[in-house]
């Protein structure tokens, strides 16, 4: 087991801490920090009973995705726009959620339906910022014709062979690509690619197009791995009130 200490430094910024409990401390069983430096499990891909991987099995730590290699890309209003941005107003900060294809030192799962013989939804569970969750059509939909813009935007997903893949569009412009303030905005358009390598890693490649602050599409390469016992777990983040009213100051206690 573990135990999850939250440090608030600021009204709107929580570090959430592992801790191993008393138990693994005895040395009983290793902590799951013990396991990561032990690095991801290996052995080959796990398969469903229809061949395609099981991408569904463990939850996942992502890391990766850096986009100042990209900067040359911005068009001069975008690069104005994070030349101005103050990294204290990130919304990530103020429990918003993440765009695309930002990711938080927490665990994700994926979490498929089936109430079918194929699953006609599949859901993206993120244990950070405000333990939100995704929500994908796998039933051969297409993106409405208008959509109003939302932090997630509209999903459709599909497999190509083993890697499976998520086109999104209708996103809202409010969230930052990372925490220095990369902009993007309501154009934005993903494609994320998701292939498990083996037991213990998963790669994606997430496909940026963004007409309104990019002057071409590129693609930005995220890994993940895999520790075993590791879970998603209960997350509180309670800022988001907050977020959008103007510079938050921390209140006297």
């Amino acid at each position: 087991m573990r135990t999850r200490l939250v440090v608030c430094t600021t009204a709107v910024v929580c570090l959430a801490l592992t801790t191993p409990s008393a138990s693994t401390q005895t040395g009983t069983a290793p902590t799951i920090s013990q396991l990561r430096r032990q690095g991801p499990p290996k052995g080959p891909v796990p398969r469903l009973p229809d061949g395609r991987p099981d991408l569904f099995d463990v939850a996942w730590l992502a890391s990766g995705g850096n986009f100042r290699e990209h900067d040359h890309l911005l068009l001069p209003h975008a690069k104005e726009i994070l030349a101005k941005r103050d990294v204290t107003q990130d919304p990530h900060n103020f429990c918003m959620p993440d765009v695309v294809p930002r990711t938080t030192p927490f665990p994700f799962r994926f979490a498929p339906n089936y109430t079918h013989k194929a699953a006609t939804h599949l859901f993206i569970v993120y244990e950070g910022n405000i333990h939100s969750f995704r929500q994908i059509f796998m039933d051969g939909r297409t993106h409405p014709p208008e959509l109003d813009p939302t932090w997630y935007g509209h999903s459709i997903g599909w497999w190509e062979g083993d890697t499976l893949v998520i086109d999104t569009v209708g996103f809202n412009d409010k969230a930052w690509f990372d925490g220095r303030g990369t902009p993007h905005s309501e154009r934005l358009h993903t494609v994320e690619r998701y292939t498990r390598l083996d037991l213990g890693r998963l790669q994606l490649q997430v496909t940026i197009d963004d007409p309104g602050m990019y002057s071409k599409p590129f693609t930005v390469t995220i890994n993940a791995t895999t520790t075993i016992g590791d879970e998603v777990k209960e997350y509180i983040c309670q800022e988001g009130n907050q977020y959008g009213i103007g510079t938050l100051t921390a209140p006297n206690r």
